[in-house]
């Protein structure tokens, strides 16, 4: 088997002008930096308006300078709860256990009916970790998802968060699409999300070769009507969204010339995903 560095090295390149040509970016102080001020009375004053409860978290990753409204509030994750599940997935190839061309097979109770292109794939069924990883991601397909977490476990990917420091996020079961319970077991916070994506961009996760392939995944995101819709077409995205009845969430970090900065947008309790939206743009 080759060294793991040597193996992704291999399967991936980033493509040319993507977030790796800003170069290495710095390492972010251990104390906390001040809010931006001007973006903080933007954002309070947005907020007073939004339809529902929102929660927004920025950072500015030149700088390392923070704003937020409700930002540490624990909310309904949705999809993005998936990002959590993809850092455990590199964590345990840190360890050895697993690499992308491991084969999972979908059990019977891993899938979600109607939700994903594995929905209706037959118990036994295969894919490598490298497949579920993109269809987890880029497609936001539940029963991918929910065989990852059986291969690594819900504890694990739990625990990694709380040693991270990320106390709000927590995966409480596996993914289904609109279950009663679905609110309360997956939730984060836009401040949990900003720092989990924080630490991919400064590869300070796990290692730069973990830090790019998730970046390359989450570049791949295919539901881009939320943070991309309003961005010049030039500007590169890596992020992910989630979605209930009455939630719409994105997070992400945007590469905008030399000025990237990671921001997460969550909204719940929406009276219409359209008014959600339009709050989002």
């Amino acid at each position: 088997m080759l060294p793991r560095r040597g193996r992704l090295r291999r399967l991936f390149v980033l493509p040319l002008g993507f977030a790796f040509a800003l170069g290495p970016l710095p390492v972010r102080a251990d104390v906390e930096p001040p809010p931006l001020a001007a973006l903080q009375d933007q954002l309070s004053a947005l907020s007073s308006h939004a339809p529902g409860r929102v929660g927004i978290a920025v950072e500015d990753l030149a700088t390392g300078l923070t704003s937020g409204v409700n930002a540490s509030t624990s909310l309904p994750a949705a999809s993005t709860i998936k990002i959590p599940v993809m850092v455990e997935v590199f964590k345990e190839m840190e360890r050895g256990s697993l690499d992308l061309g491991s084969v999972v097979h979908l059990e019977a109770h891993d899938r979600d009916w109607g939700w994903g292109a594995m929905a209706d794939a037959p118990a036994g069924t295969s894919r490598t970790i490298q497949q579920l990883l993109w269809l987890m991601i880029t497609q936001s397909d539940n029963t991918a998802t929910n065989m990852l977490i059986r291969r690594v476990g819900r504890t694990h990917i739990n625990a990694t968060m709380v040693n991270l420091g990320l106390h709000s996020t927590h995966l409480g079961d596996y993914i289904r699409s609109e279950t009663d319970t679905i609110r309360y077991a997956l939730r984060t916070s836009p401040r949990d999300m900003v720092a989990l994506l924080d630490r991919i961009a400064r590869d300070t996760l796990i290692d730069p070769w973990a830090s790019r392939e998730m970046l390359l995944i989450l570049a791949g995101q295919t539901h881009n009507g939320l943070l991309p819709a309003p961005l010049p077409k030039n500007v590169r995205i890596a992020h992910k969204t989630g979605s209930l009845h009455d939630t719409l969430n994105d997070v992400g970090i945007v590469y905008r010339d030399q000025e990237p900065y990671v921001i997460a947008v969550m909204t719940t309790e929406l009276p219409d995903l359209d008014r959600g939206r339009a709050f989002i743009h």
